[in-house]
């Protein structure tokens, strides 16, 4: 995926299928950052991924918790939500930096880790459009071309 692809969603179900598609392009240490507004579905995409790469169990906000780490059928997964961070302060980063450790990681609300987090693989937005719908755009934010490796 080069470039910035946009998706139409009426439906969790289709948020996460359009996650599912973007998971098969994903290797241990990508960063995707999922960013929107409240009630976006920003979980719902992060679980779709998280199945598509094995995770059995249940995938939830961790808003509380800032962060999960899921075992996936050949990798981790790990999920931080930052919605409760102004910014991060180094002592912060040290609490999350295991969570990107052999991983594959999904940040929601990324724009508190801005300087501060690793480069992110994939840049996903997610905006709603009245009623139902939403818009998924997904950018490819890394600037390595990993076609044909």
């Amino acid at each position: 995926m080069d470039g910035t692809a946009a998706y139409a969603s009426n439906l969790p179900s289709r948020t996460e299928e359009i996650a599912a598609a973007l998971a098969a392009s994903l290797t241990p240490g990508d960063v995707v950052t999922v960013s929107g507004e409240l009630g976006t579905g920003k979980t719902t995409f992060v679980r779709g991924a998280s199945r598509a790469l094995g995770v059995e169990g249940a995938v939830t906000s961790p808003t509380f918790t800032i962060g999960h780490r899921y075992r996936g059928r050949d990798v981790d997964v790990s999920h931080l939500d930052l919605y409760r961070f102004r910014g991060l302060s180094a002592a912060e980063w040290g609490d999350l930096e295991p969570y990107f450790d052999d991983a594959i990681v999904f940040v929601e609300w990324p724009e508190a880790g801005a300087g501060v987090l690793p480069p992110a693989r994939f840049a996903v937005r997610i905006e709603h459009r009245g009623g139902d719908a939403r818009i998924v755009s997904i950018r490819d934010a890394d600037p390595r071309v990993r076609h044909g490796d």
